[in-house]
């Protein structure tokens, strides 16, 4: 049990306090001192039989328990009789591979206890920890302090790994409306994956407005009535991302739209160059075509100035053809 317990603590006061090395324990302790006191368990991907341990000491509601042991939960906010669950995504942003990854966390927030649970590698909450135990006047808020600060975490990198994104996103632009065009097929899949990392990220931003608004607002159950402009702030900020997220989205839609046109007036300049040179070669091809023919009786044949006549008519078609299609830019 104890390989999947991050950290353990008692607060009270606005400070960490030592307390007993069991959970169980600690939390009657954290229940006997009352006023602002809880527990803060955090856990990182326990097995079934690692939470039910968990679930029976804190008494955690069953559909709860099963959405944070298998994972892969849309953002939300359900209240249950002894207990708050709430699940957030955090984003990870990977630089070497432009790539996004979502992980999960579950807040279980009920009297005088905070368990987390968090799935997959990023957004590890020992800064949020270190950062509440340096804002004692925060953490006297009780358990609700916890579920602003891994909120407020939350979305604030939310926002970084959109900024993130904004650069790629405008490096992609210039490759795509640069002259040359670069590789136009490699481009087109570069858009193609950028758009699935995008739609990876509004999974997380998007479904996560509304627990958002409603913790912002009054009447939710074990929240500290004082915190709803702290929630407030966070749903700014929660807006202000899915705008990010929403304006890549529509960029990269309009550049996939651009970089097919573009690829469309190439295919013309193409065809209109295969055009020109077909037209100038099948001048002389028209001409030689006829000489060929095996008749007796066909003009200039027995001029000695007719072969070269005919090879300077040729020359004097595909020249001014040549120049035709270049002062018309097809050349």
């Amino acid at each position: 049990m104890r390989a999947v317990i991050v950290d353990c603590a008692i607060y009270r006061d606005g400070h960490r306090s030592e307390g007993p090395s069991d959970f169980s324990d600690a939390l009657d302790q954290a229940r006997a001192w009352g006023g602002d006191a809880f527990l803060w368990i955090g856990l990182h991907e326990p097995t079934e039989s690692e939470f039910d341990h968990v679930a029976e000491e804190f008494g955690l509601h069953p559909l709860a328990v099963e959405d944070a042991l298998k994972a892969h939960q849309r953002p939300k906010l359900e209240v249950y009789d002894d207990s708050l669950f709430v699940v957030l995504k955090p984003v990870v942003y990977e630089p070497q591979g432009d790539t996004v990854t979502t992980g999960e966390l579950m807040v279980f927030m009920g009297d005088s206890f905070v368990v987390t649970v968090r799935h997959g590698e990023g957004a590890p909450l020992g800064a949020v920890r270190k950062r509440l135990e340096a804002e004692p006047e925060l953490l006297r808020h009780g358990p609700t302090s916890v579920l602003y600060a891994i909120s407020d975490a939350v979305v604030d990198h939310y926002i970084e790994v959109a900024g993130e994104l904004q650069v790629d996103l405008e490096e992609m632009e210039t490759e795509v409306f640069q002259p040359a065009g670069g590789d136009s097929k490699n481009t087109a899949s570069r858009i193609y994956m950028f758009k699935r990392q995008v739609l990876e990220f509004r999974r997380a931003t998007g479904p996560l407005a509304a627990p958002m608004t409603r913790l912002a607002g009054a009447g939710v159950p074990f929240v500290n009535e004082h915190a709803q402009p702290f929630f407030r702030d966070v749903s700014d900020h929660l807006t202000r991302a899915t705008e990010q997220v929403e304006g890549l989205d529509r960029l990269l839609s309009d550049i996939l739209s651009a970089h097919l046109a573009q690829m469309g007036v190439r295919q013309n300049d193409d065809m209109r160059k295969i055009s020109a040179w077909a037209a100038m070669a099948a001048v002389p091809t028209m001409v030689a075509g006829v000489y060929g023919m095996n008749f007796e009786h066909m003009p200039e044949l027995t001029w000695v100035f007719g072969y070269p006549m005919v090879i300077v008519l040729m020359a004097v078609a595909c020249v001014g053809l040549y120049r035709l299609f270049k002062r018309r830019g097809w050349l």
